[in-house]
């Protein structure tokens, strides 16, 4: 089981915040470092000091760390188009030495669309559909050679399919609830399927999803990385998760249900719930990003008992 720290930074964090906490899960040897794709707060929260592009972060991150993965859950289709979006994903993941994933989904929240004058379309699942074939589609086509493109909702007509990433191939995660479409898009294009703040019953239940749909496709058994997205709130005796769970404006209990909450023995215990599904990765919603002795607390008494 590998751990990620996944981060909302539109929710109030400065680049210089969000380098501190990726420095920190580099020097503590997590996973990847991702971050969400959102221009505005939820809930109550003011955001500030305001928003930060996903893309434009990661490229900054890509030259001040060195070894840790870095990549969106998820970048919004409705953001960029295609065209562009396969440029600064392979000019990132160049910087970064070919340490880069892209997470991809619709979007979905129309406030943030309204506030900073994004269209927000309709039909957003086909878009998202050609925006993946277009991506891969870039990535793919040999040097030399061209591509095009004739779709509902995007052309593109003799590009030279430039830049290419620094990985021969960027791995590329699609998720969320969606019985029937989202597991058959997975099935097309994904590396690896996240299914966020999802109970262990429901995850069980979309894995099978995928996992039927990707042997439709003629996909081999474990060809898609199995991966959960939850919030962690982890403490050393009650009073600690009280603590925490208070600074991020939520219950206890209802973290306990809902995420990874409690003592490093309790959430040692449902991760390998959740590995029981088949999930391989764990995105740890990290909220308070000022508590980082909350991301030395996991790499030392929860990441070594899920290796034993």
């Amino acid at each position: 089981m590998r751990l990620r720290v996944f981060t909302e930074p539109q929710q109030g964090a400065s680049y210089e915040t969000l380098l501190r906490v990726a420095k920190a899960a580099e020097d503590l040897e997590f996973d990847a470092f991702y971050r969400s794709d959102h221009y505005l707060a939820m809930g109550d929260g003011d955001g500030l000091p305001g928003p930060t592009d996903a893309w434009i972060t990661l490229a900054g991150l890509a030259r001040e760390t060195s070894r840790i993965r870095l990549g969106t859950l998820m970048s919004a289709a409705t953001f960029r188009l295609p065209g562009p979006l396969a440029i600064q994903v392979a000019q990132v993941d160049a910087m970064s030495g070919g340490r880069v994933e892209l997470g991809l989904g619709t979007g979905w929240f129309e406030q943030e669309h309204t506030a900073y004058g994004i269209p927000f379309p309709k039909e957003k699942f086909g878009r998202l559909e050609e925006q993946l074939e277009i991506v891969t589609g870039l990535w793919s086509t040999p040097y030399g050679e061209r591509f095009g493109y004739d779709g509902r909702y995007y052309t593109l007509t003799d590009s030279p399919a430039l830049p290419k990433p620094a990985q021969a191939k960027v791995p590329v995660l699609i998720g969320g609830h969606g019985r029937t479409r989202t597991p058959a898009l997975a099935a097309r294009f994904a590396d690896e399927f996240n299914i966020p703040f999802a109970s262990i019953e429901d995850s069980e239940r979309q894995f099978a999803r995928v996992r039927a749909a990707a042997a439709e496709a003629g996909r081999g058994q474990g060809e898609i990385t199995l991966s959960n997205a939850l919030v962690v709130c982890v403490g050393r005796d009650d009073a600690e998760v009280a603590r925490r769970a208070a600074a991020i404006g939520r219950d206890v209990a209802e973290l306990k249900e809902n995420g990874l909450a409690g003592s490093p023995a309790e959430v040692v215990d449902k991760i390998g719930r959740y590995a029981q599904t088949g999930s391989s990765r764990i995105y740890l919603q990290l909220l308070d990003l000022s508590d980082l002795d909350h991301l030395q607390l996991v790499a030392e008494q929860v990441r070594p008992q899920l290796a034993s």
